[in-house]
């Protein structure tokens, strides 16, 4: 199976991803430093990617949008629901 969706937790050097199949089954589930995020999305086959919105999303939004995959950027109190648990990296990019 592929990924069909992946969350992204922005943070300043290192991201939190999850991605998902079409099922929901977890995928992948792993920290990227800043410099690693370019060069893992350009072997990513174009999917759906969800992040919230900050300050730097913008610049992440257009810089995977370039190379193909859909961006949906959301704000803050639409993801908090979804959140289990504590607050903390894996569980923010779970819940995006």
């Amino acid at each position: 199976m592929s990924i069909m969706r992946v969350g992204i937790d922005l943070a300043k050097n290192v991201f939190q991803l999850h991605g998902v199949d079409v099922h929901g089954k977890v995928l992948l589930q792993r920290q990227l430093r800043r410099n690693q995020m370019l060069a893992f999305f350009k072997k990513l086959a174009p999917t759906l990617i969800g992040m919230e919105a900050c300050a730097s999303s913008h610049f992440w939004a257009r810089s995977l949008m370039a190379m193909g995959h859909t961006v949906k950027l959301m704000g803050p109190q639409f993801v908090k629901p979804y959140i289990k648990g504590n607050k903390n990296d894996v569980n923010d990019a779970e819940g995006i």
